[in-house]
């Protein structure tokens, strides 16, 4: 499991934060000096940290320390007094701060409880609808609604659906998850509309945390992490670990620049407000278009590591190359609506870090440890490098579009062979780095395993890719030219700069800016790349 250290020094109290495959995550080492903050200052300190942790749903915490009795190097700290006891094991006021929090049981008490409208969209999803509206009925929030969209399933989904007497199920032919989703949102009584799928298990305590993030923080949309649960065979346990599942994208700690369908909420105003999700996505992008909306119209997106669900991924290979090829299509239909979020390659350009891929895991730009001038360093942190392009350009299509090239260039002409050799190498090396890497269930563990996961890492992204450059030039040749009303300026080209001047004039005053904005506008429409420069 990869971890990483975070670490922040605060007067004279510390306190440390260790990683686990997020939203795992455990605070260990956090502690409070009582000599300089006086031992009532320790036990606030001590409670509002734990407090934090137990709310946020930290896996643990660990007190620093026991008692004020510490040595280290042979010697023993005299000016330090961190411990819930003191020397002779006298019991402080942070004792009993500590203990009122480890006899307590999660989740937290939530001030109000706000209803709660859970929209389950399904096709076709009768072997894991089941299990799906099994753990909803089984929640710990008090005051919910759940509203099952069986859009126009064939299998019998339905069935399994009205099995279950608490739920209200409304059924319609197939026209697609967004418009699914909106069908949901209209038949919802909660003031607050939270989505997973029906391939989803919901965590017992999902809503409370989603809730709490609601609530504390006034913010009209939280999502959380998707985990995939233990399968049973060794293709979907290898499936499970390969990478191109929904995901989200954190900015920091708190705040999401995108959350996965699979899990994310929203208050019902927020919603209405920006129309609600695009029909024009019919099984995927829906969530990544909406998001990106939101953030348009000023919203913030936060997120709950605790709020979690267990999202089950494809069965069979070619059920995640089908997955992969969806995702290639969404892309190349939400890339029409939001061009300027996306990188030459028409891959989303993401401000923010995806977590649980295994891209990070290649044999470059590996964590660092920095143990300070002489290995002296008190806390050792480690530091995780930026993402970079040539993390992943091997597995790329336009890369392997080059081996082919090179290929055929050194059949006809008899020289540089070992170009193309050379560059499948570097694509199947990497392919291979991330599979000995990937976090395989240990039943299934072993060269076919680690094996198949490498063919996945290096086929899914070239399924995804042609899908997306197939959706991209359909959708370019669907579009009309573009008609001059009055005579077109013939622009004075400057070769030798790589630019060309366009003069206007105009007596109504009109900026710079707004020229620019009625370029972009025409641009955009007409589906062209763009990078605006932000000065």
């Amino acid at each position: 499991m990869r971890a990483w250290r975070i670490e922040v020094n605060k007067g004279d109290g510390h306190w440390n934060v260790l990683c686990l495959n997020l939203p795992s995550y455990l605070l260990s080492e956090f502690g409070i000096d009582s000599i300089r903050e006086g031992v009532e200052g320790q036990a606030q300190i001590l409670d509002r940290k734990l407090a934090s942790s137990f709310k946020t749903g930290a896996a643990g915490t660990i007190v620093f320390s026991w008692t004020d009795e510490w040595f280290t190097g042979g010697f023993a700290i005299q000016d330090w007094a961190f411990g819930l006891v003191d020397r002779d094991r006298h019991k402080k006021p942070a004792f009993y701060s500590v203990q009122q929090y480890y006899k307590s049981l999660l989740p937290p008490q939530l001030p109000e409880y706000p209803k709660v409208s859970v929209v389950v969209c399904t096709y076709n999803a009768e072997r894991t609808l089941d299990s799906c509206l099994a753990s909803l009925e089984q929640h710990n929030y008090p005051n919910y609604e759940v509203i099952v969209v069986n859009d126009g399933s064939t299998d019998g989904s339905w069935k399994i659906a009205q099995k279950y007497d608490y739920i209200r199920l409304i059924n319609q032919e197939n026209k697609g998850l967004s418009v699914a989703r909106n069908v949901g949102i209209a038949a919802a009584e909660g003031e607050i509309i939270a989505y997973t799928d029906s391939d989803c298990v919901a965590d017992p305590d999902w809503l409370i945390y989603l809730v709490d993030k609601f609530l504390s923080s006034g913010l009209s949309a939280v999502g959380g992490p998707n985990l995939p649960p233990p399968e049973d065979a060794l293709i979907p346990a290898c499936v499970a670990v390969s990478p191109g599942g929904p995901t989200h994208v954190l900015l920091n700690d708190e705040v999401a620049e995108h959350i996965a369908g699979c899990n994310m909420a929203f208050r019902r105003e927020a919603l209405v407000e920006i129309g609600g999700f695009d029909p024009l996505f019919h099984a995927a992008g829906d969530d990544v278009d909406l998001c990106w909306r939101l953030q348009d119209q000023g919203y913030t997106i936060g997120f709950s590591p605790a709020a979690i669900v267990w999202h089950f991924r494809r069965g069979t290979k070619a059920a995640y190359l089908k997955q992969q090829q969806g995702y290639g299509k969404a892309e190349a239909l939400v890339y029409f609506k939001h061009p300027y979020r996306f990188n030459l390659l028409g891959q989303p350009r993401w401000f923010g870090r995806i977590y649980g891929g295994l891209y990070s895991t290649f044999l470059i730009g590996q964590p660092t440890i920095y143990s300070g001038v002489f290995g002296r360093g008190f806390f050792q942190m480690l530091y995780q490098p930026p993402a970079s392009l040539f993390g992943y350009l091997p597995l790329t299509l336009e890369w392997n579009l080059a081996i082919a090239l090179f290929g055929t260039l050194s059949l006809l002409s008899g020289h540089f062979p070992w170009v193309a050799i050379v560059m499948l190498l570097i694509s199947w090396g990497w392919s291979v780095a991330a599979a000995v890497q990937a976090p395989i269930d240990s039943r299934f563990q072993g060269i076919k395993a680690r094996l198949l996961v490498a063919t996945l890492i290096y086929l899914g992204p070239l399924v995804r890719s042609l899908e997306r450059y197939r959706w991209r030039f359909r959708g370019l040749t669907q579009m009309d030219a573009i008609k001059c009303d009055r005579v077109t300026q013939k622009p004075k080209v400057v070769w030798h700069k790589s630019a060309f001047d366009l003069s206007y004039w105009t007596e109504a005053g009109m900026e710079k800016e707004s020229l620019l904005l009625g370029a972009m506008e025409l641009l955009l429409s007409r589906k062209y790349f763009i990078i605006p420069d932000h000065g």
